[in-house]
């Protein structure tokens, strides 16, 4: 299946049934008065996220979608039935915007979650609904009202906790093969990763995360190089990047501390959000090397880096396991502050309320 991770696509509810004018003739009721029905409401366009599906390709061709419209009254009072609402599934983790303001309406992040995007037409209204003492055989009836339409803009970014980073061929794919179920593409050519793979990582047995490898960007990418900026997306719901180098490239003539800067400029041409996120250094194919700390040492020296720093081989999984349990203490540690500043808001609030209640009693 083909990875599509943005589609454009028109939405449109349907329009609301028509009332009628209709007027009761039964046996001995030569003058039953009034009887038209109300048109029933049109169907809406829901959008759902759904963990079961991956990609936005269904949206890739299909890019119309139309409501059911509501049946219009009919006589004896009987009103149009409703028309049904149509559900659209998407994956979970899908941010939609309108396309004519650019303004971010819904952000579905939790299986299940649904969001209605476009409401349907209400329902005409019969002639019974005109009937008074001074008129009492009304002719008057409405039409049903037009459903509401937009043109949606559909872009999904992955959930996962932590992102890695880096040049292609710098060992993301094989990293993620080491480290979890996942099971990309790896091949000893650049751009050999074209989509984004998931891997959950397992440390202990109710302890795990998960990891995203996405492909490698270039010098340049902000101006179309190479696959661009086209996948970046995905690294900003992570909370943790990781900055995979290729320390013992195959060229001599490649320098891994000039590539590693070049990296990180085009990540702060994209994003300076996504800039400015914790980020570890990881100095892949240390197996490569004669000796490796003095390689590792000299490079962090002319890189200028003052962050966390780990040395690693992901083909033989040496140093592997060290980097997923450290991994695994940060994301806990967040999540833990993240509780910590939540309850204290809580405590706020209720401290508030509290206040406010008394000024109010007083």
């Amino acid at each position: 299946m083909k990875f599509i991770d943005e589609a454009t696509i028109k939405i449109y509810a349907g329009d609301g049934g028509n009332g009628v004018a209709t007027f009761r003739r039964e046996k001995y009721e030569p003058m039953g008065g009034p009887s038209g029905g109300d048109g029933g409401r049109g169907g809406s366009i829901i959008i759902e996220a759904d963990r079961n599906i991956n990609t936005l390709v269904d949206y890739r061709y299909t890019r119309t979608f139309r409501a059911q419209r509501g049946e219009n009254g009919r006589s004896a009072e009987c009103y149009g039935a409703k028309g049904e609402d149509m559900v659209l599934r998407v994956p979970v983790g899908t941010v939609i915007s309108d396309k004519a303001s650019e303004q971010m309406l819904v952000d579905l992040s939790e299986h299940g979650q649904r969001a209605q995007m476009a409401s349907g037409g209400k329902g005409g209204l019969g002639n019974v609904h005109f009937k008074s003492s001074l008129n009492r055989a009304p002719r008057q009836c409405t039409k049903g009202d037009v459903g509401e339409e937009f043109e949606l803009y559909l872009e999904l970014k992955v959930l996962a906790d932590v992102g890695l980073l880096g040049m292609p061929n710098a060992g993301k794919s094989t990293f993620i093969r080491s480290v979890s179920a996942a099971k990309p593409k790896v091949a000893d050519y650049p751009f050999t990763t074209l989509h984004p793979n998931l891997g959950v990582v397992r440390v202990d047995a109710e302890r795990s995360f998960v990891i995203a490898d996405i492909p490698g960007i270039i010098e340049g990418a902000a101006e179309g190089a190479g696959l661009g900026h086209q996948f970046l997306r995905h690294l900003q719901r992570t909370s943790l990047l990781l900055h995979l180098v290729d320390i013992a490239p195959f060229d001599e003539a490649v320098d891994p501390v000039y590539e590693a800067k070049a990296i990180v400029e085009e990540l702060r041409k994209y994003d300076e959000a996504l800039y400015d996120k914790p980020r570890w250094l990881v100095l892949n194919k240390i197996d490569m090397l004669p000796e490796a700390q003095e390689v590792v040492k000299q490079f962090v020296k002319d890189y200028g880096w003052k962050g966390r720093v780990f040395a690693i081989s992901a083909i033989s999984g040496v140093g592997c396991k060290e980097l997923t349990y450290a991994i695994m203490q940060h994301i806990e540690e967040n999540k833990r502050e993240a509780e910590d500043a939540l309850a204290d808001t809580g405590l706020v609030n209720e401290s508030a309320a509290s206040i406010a209640v008394t000024k109010k009693e007083v």
